[in-house]
């Protein structure tokens, strides 16, 4: 391990830890593939097993004497700046889980039409921007059989620090990519399921919905829901029964009611 303390390393070698901002680390490569940090030993190592290439790291002393620290035998001969345990606050400006945060190169994404020749349940995020909510529904599409995601251009980016770290590093264990727009999956032999609070809505127990050998299941956006021409263009209109006095879920909690109701048959029912 290429261990430097953090005092002697140069302010350009902490930039990527300390001043560049998420989308900021996206270009840092442009035109080639940009930055992400991955935060915490368990998505560190999920990003390595899913072939991404670490850059440098970023940990305090406390993690480097963990168990958890082995994980970095795996990165090579990169950079490893090591801090004073409970400073790593101070230098980033924000709480980073477990101590350690590793700067990883970005890859080239699939092509929608790839992904979904191979899948049979599907999730779409339409314009779901807050992270927190991006990394929870990824979690959940992996722990209930979610073949692949895709995400419209304006969605939250999957590989931002805290999208990555409360999708405790599922990210890397699913396939997604970005799409233009729903309408695009009847191309690829998918019928849509639109999640949303309309008249004419089906329940989500409707066993059509199960029975439908290829599904789509459209998430619409935090504040708005789904666009009107989303849902007039859907096969289905979707919603979960609730007690009177509630209308709606938190769009990371109604996807996993969702994905859990309309998981795939490869997926046991003990799983």
């Amino acid at each position: 391990m290429n261990r430097i303390p953090a005092a002697e390393a140069s302010a350009e070698d902490l930039d990527i830890f300390t001043h560049r901002k998420d989308v900021q680390l996206r270009m840092y490569y442009e035109p080639q593939q940009g930055l992400f940090l991955a935060e915490s030993a368990m998505v560190i190592e999920r990003a390595l097993d899913a072939g991404y290439v670490p850059e440098s790291v970023l940990a305090d002393d406390a993690f480097l004497r963990s168990d958890a620290a082995s994980v970095l035998e795996r990165c090579g001969d990169i950079p490893v700046y090591t801090i004073p345990a409970g400073e790593l606050k101070k230098i980033t400006g924000y709480n980073v889980t477990r101590g350690v945060l590793c700067a990883m190169r970005r890859r080239p994404l699939p092509d929608p039409k790839e992904i979904c020749l191979r899948a049979r349940r599907i999730a779409v995020l339409e314009n779901v921007m807050n992270p927190t909510n991006v990394g929870a529904i990824f979690r959940s599409a992996a722990a209930m059989g979610i073949d692949a995601l895709l995400l419209t251009p304006d969605c939250g980016d999957p590989l931002y620090r805290r999208a990555l770290r409360v999708s405790v590093g599922t990210v890397f264990q699913i396939p997604w990519t970005f799409i233009q727009n729903a309408g695009q999956l009847h191309g690829y032999g998918f019928k849509t399921a639109a999640m949303a609070l309309e008249p004419d809505t089906i329940s989500i127990e409707d066993s059509r919905l199960r029975g439908e050998e290829k599904l789509a299941v459209l998430l619409g956006s935090e504040g708005y829901g789904l666009r009107p021409e989303t849902i007039a263009g859907s096969d289905y209109k979707v919603m979960i029964p609730m007690r009177p006095g509630v209308d709606s879920l938190n769009v990371a909690a109604a996807s996993a009611v969702a994905f859990w109701e309309l998981r795939s048959a490869a997926v046991p029912d003990n799983a």
